[in-house]
């Protein structure tokens, strides 16, 4: 899944009025995002939000098996674009930016992230892949300790252990405890597991980014230098597309980017403490649709290490100590975004 950061900072310069009725306030004579405490609002548009994620990773494990990665790529951040630029038109479209070279960097992790993404869901079950992605707060954690040097408390890396333990159980299982998926080729849980690993560190970078910059700008130029760099690489692979094809990538971007409006909406609603655990409402879609549309019946262990996986998350979250300075708010996407 992609993380996104929404942080309530002081406003750009876009007008007051047209923020204030988009969901903005001003305090002391400055424009800021408006926190709503609505918790079934809340909960409901996330829960709607991993829906929508959970379609558009099986229309993109359909047009997987037919066309090019990068190409699936290009299209969905193509027609996610409307979608991205309705958000940033309501907080007021900002471009400049002094740190062009970490956007840079930000959307090449990105990328890769997603392009793993597409890699997973073609070549797993989509629950499997969904219980996969669940894996970032625990990279995190890993990854905090190189990069942000803080140092873990002990109920974090005891949920680590967990979660760890959790993925082992979903990848070895299908063979001991699982439905039996003997089709499903070993490396394709290795590239759903990296792809936990480069999520977060995009999470990472979206967290430094978010310091400067605010996260339609951050939205903004992902979804431009993704864009530009598929399409430069689509001559190279470019693969016809059947209109069936072509109805699916206009329906993957159309689902990437309301997902991430309802995302959007449902932590401005809510404390993600709150409505955090909703997120974990995309296994259920993802199984559902797995067993409805590809016939693919999870097995025990799935379940059992996706209760693992799922219960160091929830572990982490009932945990994490609330910032006092200001509002953080964290959009999780098992899609790669």
């Amino acid at each position: 899944m992609c993380r996104e950061k929404h942080t309530i900072r002081k406003g750009y310069g876009f007008e007051r009025k047209r923020a204030e009725k988009s969901g903005y306030v001003s305090v002391r004579g400055r424009v800021v995002m408006a926190m709503q405490h609505n918790l079934a609002r809340g909960a409901y548009l996330l829960a709607l939000a991993t829906l929508f994620t959970a379609l558009l990773n099986a229309l993109q494990k359909i047009t997987g098996s037919t066309l090019s990665v990068v190409e699936i790529v290009f299209f969905r951040n193509l027609f996610s674009m409307p979608f991205v630029i309705v958000i940033a038109l309501r907080g007021g479209l900002v471009l400049k930016t002094h740190h062009f070279g970490g956007h840079v960097i930000r959307s090449v992790v990105g990328l890769i992230s997603m392009i793993m993404t597409v890699v997973a869901v073609t070549h797993l079950p989509l629950a499997e892949q969904q219980v996969l992605s669940y894996t970032q707060p625990l990279f995190l954690i890993l990854l905090s300790i190189p990069l942000m040097h803080e140092r873990p408390s002990v109920q974090r890396w005891v949920a680590v252990g967990v979660g760890f333990i959790g993925v082992i159980v979903v990848a070895t299982g299908k063979g001991l405890l699982g439905a039996g998926h003997s089709t499903v080729p070993t490396w394709a849980y290795a590239v759903a597991l990296g792809q936990g690993a480069v999520g977060a560190l995009t999470t990472m970078q979206i967290r430094q980014l978010s310091a400067t910059e605010k996260s339609t700008t951050i939205a903004m130029w992902q979804a431009i230098l993704m864009t530009i760099a598929t399409a430069a690489a689509l001559p190279f692979v470019w693969q016809m597309p059947t209109r069936a094809d072509v109805l699916c990538l206009i329906a993957v971007g159309a689902f990437a980017g309301i997902a991430q409006v309802l995302q959007t909406e449902a932590f401005a609603s809510a404390q993600v403490s709150a409505i955090g655990p909703f997120a974990y409402c995309g296994l259920v879609w993802a199984a559902l649709i797995g067993w409805l549309g590809f016939h693919e019946i999870p097995g025990v262990a799935m379940f059992v290490g996706g209760l693992l996986i799922i219960g160091s998350g929830l572990w982490m979250l009932r945990h994490e100590r609330p910032q006092k300075q200001k509002v953080v708010l964290e959009t999780e996407s098992s899609s790669g975004a």
